[in-house]
């Protein structure tokens, strides 16, 4: 009973440190983007597919409503993702052994006047993954099982690129600094 209890406690006291020290799980809570960026439109060329539908929905889980463009704060001009893979290394057999994947892709945030806010940003996820040349079926579906993580990850990217410029674009707009400049001091 008491190495029970002792378990219990050693378990709880760990729990206690780690929220202590402000450990959260990864996409756990929320990015703090502004108020002022919660309204938003998104421009796509492509705007149901899977990296489009992940954007939205992790900007959603921020608080971000989407709206029509005349009534949007702003504008997400989101380009496709794009996807490519190369190869790392050959086997013996002079076969490819493994493979690096890559994800990327570019976005934008305009204002309402049409002005660029944010400019053009590229993310970008890099995933390497081992090949086997005999198991072509699973290899298949590793890489559409990498890709819909690498889609999400992207979208991690911008939904927190996106809050950290917000944040610091909200402190150093011209309305935060001093109106009025200082007066030249007259000396004798």
């Amino acid at each position: 009973m008491d190495s029970r209890l002792c378990q219990h406690s050693i378990i709880l006291v760990v729990i206690c440190l780690l929220t202590a020290c402000g450990f959260q799980l990864r996409g756990v809570g929320s990015m703090a983007i502004p108020e002022a960026w919660k309204s938003m439109y998104l421009a796509s060329s492509s705007p149901n597919s899977d990296f489009s539908r992940d954007v939205v929905s992790q900007l959603a889980a921020n608080d971000v409503q989407w709206t029509d463009r005349k009534n949007a704060a702003f504008e997400l001009v989101l380009m496709p993702a794009r996807f490519q893979q190369r190869n790392l290394s050959l086997n013996s057999e002079a076969r490819v052994a493994e493979l690096e994947l890559t994800m990327s892709s570019e976005f934008k945030i305009v204002d309402a006047r049409g002005d660029e806010t944010m400019p053009l940003t590229t993310v970008r996820v890099v995933k390497q993954m081992e090949n086997n040349p005999r198991n072509v079926v699973g290899k298949a579906a590793e890489i559409r099982l990498i890709q819909g993580e690498m889609r999400s990850e992207l979208a991690a990217q911008i939904v927190r690129r996106i809050s950290f410029y917000a944040a610091s674009f909200q402190y150093s707009t011209p309305a935060s600094l001093p109106t009025t400049a200082p007066t030249p001091v007259a000396t004798q």
